[in-house]
């Protein structure tokens, strides 16, 4: 993965061999009973070997052995399509914008379609396929590189020049969007009750209710006073 092919694995190493630890396991870890690799791992390797076939610097590793790596050179035999992945959220910006690269200096793509979406999976669960034609591209300027037997490298893929899958309606929130706010819905025979409004029409009867009581006792001790006052006198 470090020293030979690492472009089977999605893999592409910086102008200095290097590869970011974190893509190197999730590429591990892909791996059928590989699953269990963690970054411990690694470091158990460099302070129990006593000469360790590759070497960290920060976040990054790669093989001290690098002559086998694959070289960066521009493509000339490719096919007519290869693929990559971005991000669900991006979906809408690279249908208008084009493609840019994400998280690494170049555009990764591969003429392997389970590779592309393997890859994109790491940085999303449902990644969106792109499908892109190398020969409108060129024909648009862009220069493509080799990485390794599938994988390629691009600075920018234009609009045009790929194929996508649509965007997903959102007929939730249109729905939302056009019904008014206080509309209730209608169904025949059937009646709604507002909690609310029933809730303030009950205080406002227990309101009335506890007036006219506190009035019908004043009414009465003033008839007694009349009373009391008319035999006195």
């Amino acid at each position: 993965m470090l020293e030979r092919r690492p472009d089977e694995f999605g893999l592409v190493p910086d102008p200095d061999g290097y590869i970011k630890i974190k893509e190197l396991l999730k590429a591990i870890c892909e791996e059928e009973g590989w699953s269990y690799v963690r970054r411990a791992a690694i470091d158990e390797i460099l302070m129990t070997l006593p000469n360790p076939p590759f070497e960290i610097h920060d976040n990054r590793i790669r093989a001290k052995n690098r002559d086998q790596l694959p070289k960066h050179t521009p493509a000339k035999d490719f096919p007519k399509l290869i693929y990559t992945c971005v991000r669900r959220r991006a979906h809408e910006f690279v249908l208008t914008k084009g493609i840019f690269p994400q998280g690494h200096p170049y555009i990764i793509l591969s003429s392997e379609r389970d590779l592309a979406e393997r890859m994109g999976k790491r940085a999303d669960q449902s990644p969106i396929l792109l499908t892109v034609q190398t020969r409108k591209s060129a024909d648009e300027g862009v220069l493509f590189y080799q990485a390794g037997e599938t994988l390629y490298l691009a600075d920018f893929i234009p609009a045009e020049c790929f194929t996508a899958p649509p965007l997903p309606k959102q007929k939730a929130e249109v729905k939302k969007q056009d019904a008014p706010e206080d509309s209730k819905p209608k169904t025949p025979g059937s009646f709604f009750i507002d909690l609310a409004k029933e809730k303030d029409d009950k205080k406002r009867s227990d309101r009335k209710r506890k007036t006219k009581k506190i009035s019908k006792e004043k009414d009465k001790k003033r008839m007694r006073r009349q009373k009391q006052k008319m035999f006195e006198d």
